[in-house]
């Protein structure tokens, strides 16, 4: 990478939250949940029957939502903190030491939920009660609806309270085992990070993407020991207890986590399987245009991010374009303000703060995960986002998706804690939203091969969150299937990898059998099915932004209100709010609608360039 794209690059400024983990805001952080811990306890040793309920449930409501906000701030610092130096044991030490306080959180929280759901059940009218005394608690409805539901799955409290501390030392030290060793992984040869190797499948040339990816490859399959008794011993975990918690598999759990119903599940997979002969559609003519001199050409595995190259005319007399230009931070940051600016000055402004105060952390370097994310601090009230930035434009709509994830906080930050707490379908929401909103505003600015380019990189993302997200579910579901009759080996990781990237992808040249050691999401201990949601979430953003078409300027405001009320409610009544009845195969077909303009335009053009 050349000097011009990598100088500027931000490393994010975290003394905004905390100065340090010796400095006095950090320490009387931590000093204050004990005193929080205490007096919810305190409240828990109430007899119910005989007290106050509408008033115990308002002050339980109260403290839980401090404790847990400053929890969450000093846990996202030490995790932002570790995430870009993934072997400093200071920082392990300190993410165990909070986790031992989620711990502790969660019991209280169970044994709320226990205490809360007995009253209830006992005296439904006891709701009723609480919203007369307390209107404002009323937001807390689908909530307090959603604790009597789910606490039918919670095991004794001595129970739920070992299942945690065992997990700290088992599956979530396999879950960071994982993160070190792809973090760390190298090239011998050329002395590439692993996140190197994996930038180079959007370069143009073939030879080197392909160089790359066989050493990835090499990578994984040398440290596929370990990283197969990572995902045996996280998977085993969750089936174990699930089976305790009284789940029937580990979907019915994951739909709960998502707020959605299975009607609406179905509806969704249903909807991406029959968009798969257009996804192949759209791969072949891909393949046509990378590969002109080939007769019936494949992509490989590591094509799929490859930059389509104009062949009407010289490489030497080729124009630099907006996808082919190695993009300095500074030029990604302008570019950026000024297409969310077009959407709303609000969100111009927002992301415009964020680049000015140090929010994002793009170096790639050693010990850094991989991949991109935001990060929350409920307690002060802003965010943080990595990612790694090599100056493509790939890049830039990377940091718009996660910009995107951090608006939706600003969105909703001001809420209590527990209504901020959106389920991972809807955080998708925005950040494809705010994807949407970069892709489309160049398409529609562009023309001749800009615009093709563009197209393309649209329909790549599109087939990545459609149809590689699908191949992730088919997995998945196919390891729990497996894992419950034994521990599987990594040849059988691999196995059902390929059987899912070629029930999706189709006729792929080469495909990539560990796909399953370097996704992080396959090691969740908390979240199962990491993969749906962003489908979810980017065929309603697509309605969304249909909205935002038909209504102009006006709909920002709207859209605003919408991501405030994402923490609150299911996503069937989110959905419903925007207009939309997602439990019927016709709004997610509408959705994948929309895209077959853009590969019917693509297609021409390829038909054009072979006569």
């Amino acid at each position: 990478m050349n000097n011009s794209v990598t100088s500027g690059i931000p490393r994010w400024n975290l003394s905004s939250i905390y100065e340090s983990f010796e400095s006095e805001d950090f320490k009387n952080d931590m000093k204050s949940l004990d005193k929080l811990k205490i007096e919810l306890n305190d409240l828990l040793k109430s007899n119910l029957f005989s007290t106050d309920f509408p008033q115990w449930v308002a002050d339980f409501v109260e403290k839980s939502n401090r404790l847990q906000s400053v929890t969450g701030s000093l846990y996202a610092y030490v995790y932002s903190a570790y995430s870009v130096n993934t072997t400093n044991s200071q920082l392990i030490n300190q993410i165990s030491c909070i986790e031992n306080i989620f711990i502790e959180i969660e019991q209280i929280n169970l044994k709320f939920s226990t205490a809360f759901s007995q009253v209830v059940n006992s005296y439904p009218q006891s709701l009723t009660d609480i919203y007369t005394r307390f209107p404002q608690l009323e937001e807390y409805s689908y909530i307090f609806e959603e604790t009597v539901a789910l606490n039918k799955h919670n095991m004794k409290p001595e129970l739920e309270e070992l299942a945690d501390q065992l997990n700290l030392s088992g599956a979530e030290s396999f879950s960071r085992l994982q993160e070190q060793i792809i973090s760390t992984l190298k090239d011998p040869e050329t002395g590439k990070t692993f996140n190197q190797l994996r930038n180079d499948a959007y370069d143009k040339n073939r030879a080197v993407r392909k160089e790359s990816f066989n050493k990835e490859i090499k990578l994984l399959e040398r440290m596929s020991v370990p990283l197969t008794a990572c995902l045996n011993s996280i998977k085993g975990t969750t089936i174990t207890l699930n089976k305790r918690r009284l789940w029937q598999n580990a979907i019915d759990k994951a739909l709960a986590q998502s707020r959605i119903s299975q009607k609406t599940l179905t509806a969704l997979i249903e909807s991406i399987e029959s968009s798969i002969p257009l996804w192949q559609e759209y791969l072949a003519i891909k393949a046509e245009l990378l590969f002109p001199q080939e007769k019936n050409p494949k992509l490989a595995f590591y094509d799929l991010f490859a930059p389509l190259q104009d062949n009407s005319t010289s490489e030497k007399n080729q124009t630099e374009s907006i996808l082919s230009k190695k993009w300095s931070f500074e030029e990604a940051k302008d570019y950026i303000i000024e297409r969310f600016s077009s959407f709303s000055l609000e969100l111009g402004n927002f992301a415009k703060n964020a680049f000015d105060n140090n929010w994002i952390d793009a170096e790639i370097r050693e010990g850094k995960v991989g991949g991109a994310y935001c990060m929350d601090f409920p307690k002060q009230k802003v965010s943080r986002v990595l990612s790694n930035f090599t100056g493509s434009f790939s890049d830039i709509t990377t940091l718009a998706h996660e910009l995107g994830h951090a608006y939706h906080f600003y969105c909703i930050k001001d809420r209590d804690y527990e209504l901020a707490q959106y389920p991972m379908t809807l955080a998708e929401t925005a950040s494809n939203f705010a994807e949407t909103i970069v892709q489309q505003s160049i398409i529609a600015s562009t023309s001749g091969f800009e615009r093709i380019s563009m197209i393309e990189l649209h329909l790549q993302d599109c087939c990545q969150v459609l149809i590689d997200i699908l191949s992730r579910f088919y997995f998945e579901r196919a390891v729990f299937e497996k894992r419950q009759e034994g521990e599987l080996s990594s040849e059988e990781f691999c196995n059902l990898m390929l059987d899912a990237q070629k029930k999706t992808y189709g006729t792929l040249a080469e495909y990539h059998p560990y796909m399953w050691a370097l996704k992080s999401h396959y090691y969740s201990t908390s979240l199962d099915f990491y993969n749906f949601p962003y489908a979810f979430g980017m065929l309603f953003s697509a309605g969304l932004y249909a909205r935002y078409k038909k209504e102009g300027q006006g709909f920002a405001e709207s859209y605003k209100l919408l991501l405030s009320e994402t923490g609150r409610l299911s996503c069937e009544e989110v959905c419903k709010k925007a207009g939309f009845d997602i439990e019927t195969k016709d709004f997610w077909l509408s959705g994948i609608e929309t895209l077959k303009a853009e590969i019917k335009e693509l297609k021409y053009y390829a038909e054009k360039l072979n006569k």
